[in-house]
């Protein structure tokens, strides 16, 4: 145990006087002002292994038996900390500067710790000598208080908006150089040339990564047109639909695909790509493929115009009114003029 041995249950009974316990170090020596603070009361500073306050406690040192050096390390103080009261260190800085006027060894000291500033090798030297050592909790304290919690989450949000805001100039910038309204459809038109983001910042003047950092901010759409090779992909379709009146694949697959009803085999034949082409540009503009899609519609046209021509809202309805009142399959058929194949599938899909 280092220091004078001090009981934790019975406070310091050599000085009556002294601070409440604090804690006790993992030596077992008690503490009387928190780890990491200097508790000062205007001249006087208390120390932390009696918890008496005295005008200098690095003086007071010797009678514990410990060391400057050991004290800051043990409870957690910069090395360079004063351990002395305001009027104590005024009385020496007026002392250091009369003994600076009649002594030459401290003269030639000052002047030559001055030159080592200059150079910054004292600089050096005291990254050399911190390397490696954790911080003191007093320096965490300070880091930790020296701006709030909400000033600090403003100052980043206000950090992160100026950046983005730089950004987005040097994207308009580049963009209106090139002719184009925005970055996204630069980004879109080059990469449908077969460019990739790094040929397009290098091409634009910008870092080679600049394009793959920051798209996704700029132009979240365009960031995963690219990440998914949609314009790409996309490419070789552009000379057909550009000839049939599409501007884009999108919309040529929701027109024929869906509004249109023709199979994907159809469109296959109509763009001169593969069956497998068609399915994948679907599925990667988040369209749903529609197996027999064209039988499927002129399966339900033909339903729809028995229905009419019956005068009913549908032919399962007629159906299942009819077989109630007694009608048979042949009579059923000969009313409606279709077979009665078909009109048992219809009532078995009603079913």
């Amino acid at each position: 145990m280092r220091g004078n041995p001090v009981d934790p249950a019975l406070g310091n009974p050599a000085c009556p006087q002294a601070r409440p316990i604090v804690g006790v170090l993992p030596d077992g020596t008690p503490y009387f002002a928190p780890v990491g603070q200097v508790v000062a009361d205007g001249a006087l500073v208390t120390c932390h292994l009696c918890g008496h306050a005295f005008r200098s406690v690095a003086a007071h040192l010797t009678s514990h038996g410990w060391t400057k050096a050991q004290y800051c390390e043990a409870f957690g103080l910069e090395r360079r900390q004063s351990l002395e009261g305001a009027d104590t260190r005024k009385l020496r800085a007026a002392a250091f500067t009369a003994r600076m006027v009649f002594e030459p060894t401290l003269r030639t000291g000052s002047a030559h710790g001055r030159e080592l500033a200059r150079s910054g090798q004292l600089s050096r030297q005291a990254a050399d000598a911190a390397r490696g050592r954790p911080f003191p909790e007093q320096r965490r304290q300070r880091s930790r208080t020296a701006v709030s919690p909400a000033a600090r989450t403003q100052l980043a949000r206000a950090n992160s908006e100026r950046a983005h805001q730089r950004l987005a100039t040097v994207a308009d910038d580049v963009a209106r150089r090139r002719g184009y309204a925005d970055i996204g459809q630069l980004v879109r038109d080059m990469t449908r040339s077969g460019c990739s983001l790094t040929e397009i910042s290098l091409d634009c003047g910008l870092h080679k990564d600049w394009m793959s950092r920051h798209l996704p901010r700029l132009d979240p759409a365009a960031a995963a047109a690219v990440a998914a090779g949609i314009d790409r992909l996309d490419a070789r379709w552009m000379p057909v639909l550009a000839a049939i009146g599409f501007e884009d694949v999108a919309s040529y697959l929701r027109h024929r695909h869906h509004a249109e009803h023709k199979s994907v085999n159809a469109i296959a034949r109509e763009v001169g790509l593969s069956f497998h082409a068609v399915t994948s540009a679907l599925s990667r503009h988040g369209l749903e493929v529609a197996p027999h899609t064209t039988k499927r519609h002129s399966a339900e046209a033909r339903v729809a115009q028995v229905a009419a021509v019956l005068g009913v809202d549908s032919v399962a309805e007629f159906i299942e009114q009819r077989r109630a009142q007694g009608w048979t399959w042949q009579e059923l058929s000969s009313a409606s003029g279709q077979p009665q194949t078909w009109l048992r599938r219809q009532a078995a899909i009603q079913k």
